[in-house]
């Protein structure tokens, strides 16, 4: 019997902060996937390998971790005053499932590289040496994100001296700016209040901050769930019960937030609510054995991602965290001394990261005009991918 025949499609596979993953131009897609529909997410599973019982990606490009099974869109942008959309895809491993329903802000710090390359940024705002200042559209949540990318004699500069834990090689360093982070119409607390209770049916109540900045995330005290803050993969990843409990409880903090009606919607959303937990600073040895003392981070952070607890940070949680952070009376801002900042230092499980905002209080509401942070990005690989053509 006649096989299809394999496909080859333009592809470039990128690191972005923490992250990565399979950067498409919209116009390189199949013409069936350049719009949205089963036929794109049909690819895009395809690309990534998934789904896989086995847990591997061994027959596609992902990672089979949260991190690194991630597709990403860009096409010149419908928006004025921008350079790019960028469209991001969270895939899940063992499920043929791609969610659109939030940001990488990982993966954000290779957009702008990317979009430099590919010529989706007039040459007449690229500098011959200096920095380039990419206006990208985030498709998914509706936001402005601006990146700074480093240029050398014309071209993106991606190597240097500036070291991210989480990342076994420096890289040039990218400044990325996430403008009016907070989804919707701007409400920072979808509940109104900046710790509320939140009752889980089998668990108990809970206090919690539920805000919407970078990401929707649910923030919980580490000490009220059991936990000291300074815990790692292996501490939570192989046990089956813990990660149902945080299930549980990122679904009704969905409920809570206004982002489904019903509790079972939530499996169809894996991306988004986050999942977090934050305790006061206290030494910890990272997961590459480096020691983090108390004195070098406000708080620690520990924070899921696809069901699984994330070996780093992802950045638009930290976008949530330093949000949080900045605005007293939340439990992030609780966990880190209380009162307002601008900037904060948190342990993850690979090291430090440090992010600012700016909050400010008006009409009675707080809101965040924007985060800060700094990442970097690489090209792994770039020429094509190939997939089966009876794929999608």
């Amino acid at each position: 019997m006649a096989r299809a025949a394999q496909i080859k499609v333009p592809a470039t596979y990128m690191r972005g902060g923490t992250s990565k993953g399979v950067f498409f131009r919209l116009e390189d897609l199949p013409v069936a996937a350049q719009i949205p529909g089963a036929a794109r997410d049909a690819f895009l599973l395809r690309v990534i390998g998934s789904p896989d019982p086995y847990g591997k990606h061994t027959d596609g490009m992902g990672g089979a971790t949260s991190s690194t099974s991630k597709t990403v869109i860009l096409a010149p942008s419908t928006q004025p005053e921008h350079d790019v959309d960028y469209l991001f895809g969270q895939v899940a491993i063992d499920k043929a499932f791609i969610d659109w329903s939030g940001n990488c802000g990982n993966l954000t710090a290779a957009v702008g590289a990317f979009a430099i390359e590919s010529g989706l940024v007039a040459a007449e705002r690229i500098p011959r040496n200096g920095v380039c200042a990419v206006r990208i559209w985030q498709a998914n949540i509706g936001k402005t994100i601006v990146a700074h990318v480093p240029i050398a004699d014309g071209q993106v500069q991606e190597t240097g001296d500036f070291e991210l834990d989480g990342v076994t090689f420096p890289a040039a360093e990218v400044q990325i700016e996430f403008m009016d982070p907070a989804a919707g119409d701007g409400a920072l607390f979808p509940t109104g209040n900046t710790v509320d209770e939140l009752e889980v049916p089998g668990i108990g109540t809970l206090r919690a901050t539920l805000i919407n900045a970078g990401i929707p995330t649910i923030f919980v005290n580490a000490e009220d769930i059991g936990y000291s803050g300074t815990e790692l993969q292996e501490a939570i990843n192989g046990d089956s019960e813990r990660l149902a409990f945080f299930e549980t409880l990122r679904a009704h903090g969905a409920l809570r937030m206004g982002l489904v009606e019903r509790i079972e919607e939530a499996t169809q959303r894996q991306h988004t609510p986050k999942i977090a937990f934050v305790a006061p600073a206290r030494p910890y040895t990272t997961s590459s054995g480096k020691t983090v003392n108390a004195d070098e981070v406000d708080l620690l952070v520990r924070a899921l991602s696809m069901g699984k607890l994330h070996h780093a940070m992802m950045g638009t949680a930290a976008v949530a965290i330093g949000t949080a952070a900045a605005i007293p009376g939340t439990l992030v801002s609780d966990a880190a001394g209380g009162g307002e900042r601008n900037a904060v230092r948190f342990g993850h499980p690979s090291g430090i990261l440090r992010v600012g905002a700016e909050a400010s209080r008006q009409g009675g509401c707080w809101r965040v005009t924007k985060a800060v942070m700094s990442r970097s990005a690489r090209v792994l690989m770039e020429g094509w991918v190939r997939v089966p053509g009876d794929a999608f």
